[in-house]
């Protein structure tokens, strides 16, 4: 210990001076070298953060307008199962009214049964005079021995209708277990899907309607 003026590497406490031992300044070369052996994270605090590129959002967004005035609708109702398929359609005929939709704009053609439903939902689409068809059915389990065969007509020739015309066919045919599942979707515990499907053929046939007045979808390729 000494009272001798403070030298490089020692520290000065109250006037006396305590030397310790000098520690040397690593050269800048030494020192990129440590901070390239350092670990990665070490690393990433070295450098400074690039920003973030900014998210590019779609130039245009299309959805389908839940308006229907001024449209046409053609809904095709299989008689078997009548007593939903009349609750089907009328949930159906109320929702195109509320959706504007006038009465004089909605066709409605009876067939026998849901397996026949496809081949006049065809005609009517090709026919032009409609925006969308609706299909309406009711299938049960229990109450038809070949359901699936049914079921899988129904369902692959209302596909094939509306991509062979251009013009959406909504397949509004319940495939059920039991008859009381299909009441039960026919306006009891779980709403009625005919309006449902009504709503859903109302949308699709706005949305087309507005991307081919862009010319930005392919016109009815009837």
């Amino acid at each position: 210990m000494s009272f001798a003026v403070q030298q490089r590497g020692s520290l000065q406490v109250t006037g006396i001076t305590h030397r310790t031992p000098a520690r040397a300044m690593p050269s800048m070369a030494v020192r990129s070298s440590l901070i390239a052996a350092a670990p990665a994270p070490a690393r990433r605090q070295q450098q400074r953060r690039r920003p973030s590129l900014p998210v590019l959002a779609a130039s245009k967004v299309y959805e389908g307008s839940l308006v229907g005035t001024g449209m046409k609708f053609g809904v095709v109702v299989a008689r078997f199962n009548e007593l939903v398929t009349k609750l089907l359609l009328d949930g159906a005929l109320g929702a195109f009214s509320r959706h504007g939709v006038a009465a004089d704009d909605i066709d409605v053609a009876w067939v026998p049964g849901s397996f026949e439903l496809p081949v006049v939902a065809k005609a009517m689409a090709k026919s032009g005079k409609y925006d969308a068809v609706v299909t309406i059915g009711v299938v049960v389990r229990g109450a038809t021995g070949h359901y699936d065969t049914v079921v899988g007509g129904a369902t692959s020739g209302a596909l094939g209708a509306a991509t062979d015309t251009g013009v959406p066919v909504v397949f509004g045919v319940l495939t059920c277990e039991t008859m009381e599942q299909a009441l039960d979707r026919a306006g009891g515990k779980t709403g009625n899907k005919g309006g449902e499907a009504a709503v859903t053929a109302v949308e699709m046939a706005s949305l087309l309607r507005d991307l081919r007045a862009e010319g930005k979808a392919a016109e009815r390729w009837l």
